[in-house]
């Protein structure tokens, strides 16, 4: 008999870029799926799907402590009206209030820590208060999801879900929805930033880089929501000819399939970075850095190459060192990198697991 599932989550695109295929195992083996998210575009796919949607607003970078009362409180309601048999939650708001809800309804949690966050991982007040409350709504947890051992490390540390962590290979990726991609031909070397564009993703890093690159056989292409402290230096960059920004971009394994290498310079604590798989699902090398949730998709020197944090440094010798390879050496850096996440990244691998939490609740 079918299981009632909710998904609480904070964006459309956190559910169908990197759980749909959970949403539609789910589905096919006649489960009842709910999705709670703010709307989005992506919420009408989901539904054509056979899911049902329930809105739920909030500001995921808000800290009005009224207005985090009151998700805690929408949790409760849409529990108390949907009857979940279990509750899967992503990303620190709908794992917080989502499993403080479900723990005093009596419904089962799953939670999936896909990253810190930096009020959670920087000593201070914020991660004190980040702490008390993991206690509290984690007290009772079915199971914890960790994306990097680094994570796991830090719960288990400050006593957190003791007994309940288990380390999944980040969100996996899909290797039809990213097949493989021949190697495009050699000639002008096409780099490519694939990110949210801010300070902590390494976007300073990557224009240093591109900036010292700018009299070579080199483009350097720049993709993603901007935020808006890089608005204008960002026109301005492309405007010069050191980038070419592209803004968001729908087709981004078509746009992966084009570049040579893909670099993500990144000192976010992130669980696992998706771009960082999907590039290599594509076939394509990888640059950046040692960092937990990038360390564990790139083997230096075999798939690409790591780097130091924050070192402008060490990302211009990267990508020399990436350049003075040559056209075979650079294609079968690509292909190990696709062979890497077959091996230890297929989605599937996560789905599977999913399926094993909720035949347990």
């Amino acid at each position: 008999m079918g299981k009632k599932i909710l998904f609480l989550v904070n964006h459309d695109v956190v559910i169908y870029n990197f759980r749909l295929e959970i949403v539609e195992r789910f589905i096919k083996d006649g489960h009842e799926v709910h999705i709670s998210s703010p709307y989005g575009e992506r919420i009408d796919d989901l539904v054509r799907l056979g899911a049902k949607f329930h809105e739920i607003k909030f500001d995921r970078h808000g800290l009005n402590p009224k207005d985090e009362l009151r998700i805690l409180g929408d949790y409760k309601k849409l529990m108390k009206e949907v009857k979940p048999d279990i509750c899967l939650g992503f990303t620190i708001k709908p794992n917080i209030y989502g499993a403080i809800a479900a723990r005093k309804l009596g419904v089962p949690f799953v939670a999936n820590i896909t990253g810190l966050g930096t009020a959670v991982e920087n000593p201070g007040l914020s991660q004190k208060i980040s702490i008390l409350l993991y206690k509290y709504a984690f007290k009772k947890v079915q199971r914890v999801f960790f994306q990097n051992e680094e994570n796991k490390k830090f719960f288990d540390d400050h006593g957190l879900a003791k007994g309940k962590g288990m380390i999944i290979p980040g969100s996996g990726v899909n290797l039809e929805r990213y097949p493989y991609r021949e190697y495009p031909e050699d000639g002008t070397i096409k780099f490519a930033f694939i990110s949210r564009i801010m300070k902590e993703k390494g976007i300073d890093q990557y224009l240093d880089a591109a900036e010292a690159m700018k009299e070579r056989n080199v483009e350097f292409h720049v993709c993603g929501f901007c935020e808006p402290e890089y608005d204008g230096r960002l026109y301005e960059e492309d405007k010069k000819g050191v980038v070419q920004y592209h803004g968001m971009i729908r087709d981004v394994t078509g746009f992966m399939g084009d570049m040579h290498c893909i670099i993500h310079p990144t000192y976010y604590p992130e669980g696992i970075s998706n771009v960082l798989l999907e590039a290599c699902a594509t076939g394509r090398p990888i640059i950046t850095t040692d960092r937990s949730g990038c360390r564990e998709v790139v083997d230096d020197g075999d798939n690409g190459y790591m780097v130091e944090c924050k070192s402008s440094e060490g990302l211009i010798d990267a990508v020399e060192k990436f350049l003075d390879l040559n056209w075979e050496e650079k294609k079968t850096m690509g292909m190990a990198a696709r062979a890497k996440v077959e091996k230890e990244f297929d989605r599937q691998i996560v789905v599977e697991k999913y399926v094993e939490e909720v035949n347990r609740a």
